[in-house]
């Protein structure tokens, strides 16, 4: 499971005309649901979204959760985050869920994050959606589930991996 989040002063996704999901500040999450994806990437990525210290506290540092600044969530399913660039110019989708099963981990996804209290507000599945955000900061990371199972290669630190 991938999600793209980006720190928001505010978002909107928009279907036919008519906004269907808007939060003020918080986060923007665009969320990719990949085959063999389980609960437990779900868990690790929901933990993740709504955990994530970004927000800045009075001495201006990100140290603050969108929940602590009392915001919203607007999450908008986004399968083209698991779209494989390596060959030829038009992307492959083949790892991304079938639709049926990505929707359900969808819903559960938000769920999720509605059960640890915070507002979430959604665009719609498999539709054709006009997003609308700005950005702040700007603040955009990636998480991916996927991630968190690979081990380090051995001797590697935090600052080698990061290819600086």
């Amino acid at each position: 499971m991938k999600a793209v989040v980006q720190r928001v002063a505010h978002a909107r996704v928009e279907v036919s005309g008519e906004t269907i999901g808007a939060i003020e500040r918080g986060l923007l999450v665009y969320l990719g649901v990949a085959e063999g994806d389980t609960l437990r990437d779900l868990d690790f990525v929901s933990d993740k979204v709504s955990g994530l210290r970004i927000f800045e506290d009075d001495a201006g540092k990100m140290n603050l959760s969108v929940d602590q600044i009392g915001g919203g969530i607007l999450v908008v399913s986004q399968f083209t985050l698991l779209g494989d660039t390596k060959k030829g110019r038009r992307p492959s989708f083949g790892a991304a869920m079938a639709p049926g099963p990505a929707e359900q981990m969808y819903e559960a996804f938000n769920d999720s994050l509605r059960k640890r209290g915070l507002p979430v507000a959604t665009g719609r599945f498999r539709a054709d959606m006009k997003v609308s955000s700005l950005n702040d900061g700007p603040v955009t990371l990636l998480i991916d589930s996927r991630e968190s199972e690979s081990p380090r290669s051995p001797g590697a630190t935090p600052s080698s991996d990061r290819g600086s």
